[in-house]
């Protein structure tokens, strides 16, 4: 891409962040998309950290809970190519957990490309191991912790699921692993898991322009340019390839996988590849693919696709997160 290219791509994505964010605002201050109308209490911008907004995170605690008095802690973490998008965006998702019961911190984190790899990563570290350390002021279970993400949010998951799972030589992964940290479920919908060959996207079939220039503009955001070749010095910025490359052996603590995508979404191989390393290193990894939908089809809660995958997200967590 060219200089201009890439001046105007970020433009578009500038403008469409404030579109999005003025959406969110106005769909969000509907009725029905208020929390206590389904029995959740949100306490907004909750600091982590000392970095601003990107440090701030809402916390969604249900009133009752079929889990009794220490129900489940859910981090999520939203997705936006590393570049856009907030916690603010992104409430459908966190409300989707609160109203089953589960008590959800929803965060912001620093944003590319501004901030790139591994100020994210960093930042949804000490999200996390705040969630964890503050579980019991919301009456939360930390030792039942799962890992939710969309997109360039199921990145970071999985790459923190590594982190805190896997004996890594990064300092993050070092910190996090020694905080005792442990996922019991790492769920990673659609996401960007492997930056190192993004030209596979299109190769594997043609995409419009604006499509292929959204993920490069990710992958830049994310690891700088040359994306192709920054991303190979950046291990945990390509979480897929760290677990394609590991043995079953190293693989014992990972957690069951649930994952989820739609055929026409673009970024289908990440998933697929995904499960299929997870099935070698024979750990759990629910995949469900949906025929037909787009990225993002999992807010549109008005299609039977979206539905079906919220069911079956909570059938598998019924099934794997443990019991208080």
């Amino acid at each position: 891409m060219t200089p201009l290219g890439r001046a105007i791509n970020r433009g578009l994505h500038v403008v469409g962040d404030r579109a999005v964010h003025l959406a969110a605002r106005v769909g969000y201050a509907t009725p029905l998309a208020r929390p206590a109308r389904y029995g959740v209490d949100l306490h907004r911008d909750v600091p982590y950290g000392d970095g601003g907004r990107a440090h701030l995170a809402d916390v969604y605690v249900p009133r009752r809970s079929p889990f009794g008095a220490r129900p489940p802690l859910v981090v999520y973490v939203h997705g936006g190519g590393f570049a856009m998008l907030s916690k603010d965006t992104h409430r459908v998702m966190a409300l989707q957990f609160a109203a089953r019961g589960y008590v959800v911190v929803n965060v912001n984190y620093r944003l590319g490309p501004e901030h790139a790899f591994p100020a994210p990563l960093e930042d949804a570290a000490r999200a996390v191991t705040f969630a964890c350390g503050e579980a019991a002021r919301w009456g939360a279970d930390a030792s039942r912790l799962v890992l939710a993400g969309e997109s360039a949010g199921a990145n970071l998951v999985t790459a923190l699921t590594i982190a805190a799972c896997v004996d890594r030589p990064e300092p993050l992964a070092r910190a996090l692993r020694a905080s005792g940290v442990r996922p019991v479920a790492t769920l990673p919908i659609y996401g960007l898991l492997d930056l190192t060959s993004i030209d596979r996207f299109w190769k594997r079939r043609p995409l419009p322009r604006h499509l292929r220039a959204q993920i490069l503009h990710a992958c830049e955001a994310y690891v700088g340019r040359p994306s192709q070749l920054t991303s190979l010095t950046m291990p945990m910025a390509s979480p897929l390839r760290v677990l394609e490359e590991l043995s079953p052996d190293a693989a014992r603590e990972l957690p069951p996988f649930f994952a989820a995508v739609g055929t026409a979404d673009p970024l289908l191989d990440d998933t697929r590849r995904l499960g299929a390393a997870l099935a070698r290193l024979d750990v759990r990894a629910d995949v469900v693919v949906h025929p037909g939908e787009i990225h993002g089809y999992n807010a549109m809660l008005f299609r039977d696709a979206a539905r079906d995958m919220w069911r079956r997200v909570f059938d598998f967590l019924r099934e794997v997160v443990p019991p208080s």
